[in-house]
């Protein structure tokens, strides 16, 4: 008999994060936060206690049962993330499209829009999500993996390499290929999909999660 989801605490984080340049400006990403709202509403439809962590995007659709964090800063996620793993929840899905980068420095004023030439140098920001194990060492994890235009024995290959080196349970990977959107649930030993849309692969992860619990 599959396990019901009902009464499951679900984390889910979406959208894009910031990092400051000065004090007015900051780099981002287009990431919409949607993919987020979506899997949220699916979870709360299965009776799950459902919290998202949601970037400086829309919430246009996010449905009453779910409880909504805000944040915008790459730092801010990462600290809203220790706060509510400390919670243990039984189910964590990272689909916010975190920024891999940082400036070194930060300017303390608005740069001024005179400079002809402005020079930053970046550097990488840790991985949030190499940490969520630990933080939640027996919780369901899931991550997410965007690779726009990047072929499919490639794009499951490093899904594969992001499961091993985060310890999750499983990976969604997807892309995008001439406008078309296509994702494949990968774990370490199958490959489910594709499929070719948003709330298709919504509901596909969700019934992976469920079967995945039956096994744990």
């Amino acid at each position: 008999m599959a396990t019901n989801l009902k009464n499951k605490k679900v984390l889910i984080t979406s959208g894009p994060t910031w990092v400051q340049i000065d004090n007015v400006r900051v780099i981002s990403n287009t990431a919409t936060g949607r993919t987020g709202i979506l899997l949220a509403n699916k979870f709360a439809q299965e009776g799950c206690r459902v919290t998202l962590l949601q970037g400086p995007v829309e919430v246009a659709g996010l449905n009453k049962p779910v409880k909504l964090k805000r944040f915008s800063f790459f730092d801010e996620l990462s600290s809203l993330l220790k706060k509510e793993l400390a919670k243990n929840y039984d189910i964590v899905i990272q689909a916010a499209a975190v920024s891999d980068f940082k400036p070194g420095s930060v300017g303390r004023k608005k740069i001024s829009s005179h400079v002809k030439t402005l020079k930053l140098i970046l550097k990488p920001t840790p991985k949030i999500i190499n940490s969520l194990r630990k933080l939640n060492p027996r919780s369901f994890l899931a991550g997410f993996k965007f690779e726009p235009g990047m072929e499919e024995r490639k794009l499951i290959k490093e899904a594969r390499k992001l499961i091993k080196e985060a310890g999750l349970n499983c990976v969604m990977a997807n892309t995008l290929r001439k406008q078309r959107y296509s994702a494949y649930l990968v774990e370490k030993k199958k490959v489910y999909g594709p499929f070719l849309s948003k709330p298709r692969m919504a509901d596909e992860l969700v019934k992976f999660t469920r079967r995945s619990l039956d096994y744990a």
